[in-house]
């Protein structure tokens, strides 16, 4: 008698439902994560520009309304985030940041006595839409 050494063909087929039972369970926390290191991205994109508008401010008085990235203001939002300075003036300024390759989801930050852009309600507070 020989004997033979090896896994047999249930055994390796047990196996590779193991291993794709795991796949199913792992790639939609992949994707959950994905966005929420979007969302951080952002926020911390829009907290950065808050320090360089009032750089900007202290240097000219007035706060920087013009696109980003821009010369005149020291800031550059992170690689695939939009930034747009909706509203800016002498008395405060708003912004709304985007990640649209990643996440449909938009943050927003205001300071002074401008109009807050949805969803920001607290001035100097990041909000983002749910």
């Amino acid at each position: 008698m020989r004997h033979r050494r090896g896994f047999t063909l249930i055994e390796l087929l047990i196996v590779v439902v193991i291993i794709g039972i795991l796949a199913v369970i792992a790639i939609p926390k992949f994707a959950t994560s994905k966005g929420s290191a979007a969302m951080s991205i952002m926020k911390g994109d829009l907290r950065n520009l808050a320090t360089a508008q009032e750089g900007y401010y202290g240097d000219n008085n007035v706060y920087y309304g013009g696109a980003l990235p821009a010369p005149a203001l020291l800031y550059n939002p992170s690689q695939g985030v939009t930034i747009t300075v909706t509203n800016a003036d002498n008395t405060g300024w708003a912004a709304t940041a985007a990640y649209p390759s990643i996440t449909p989801r938009t943050c927003a930050l205001f300071q002074g006595s401008v109009s807050p852009p949805a969803p920001a309600t607290v001035e100097g507070q990041v909000a983002c839409t749910p």
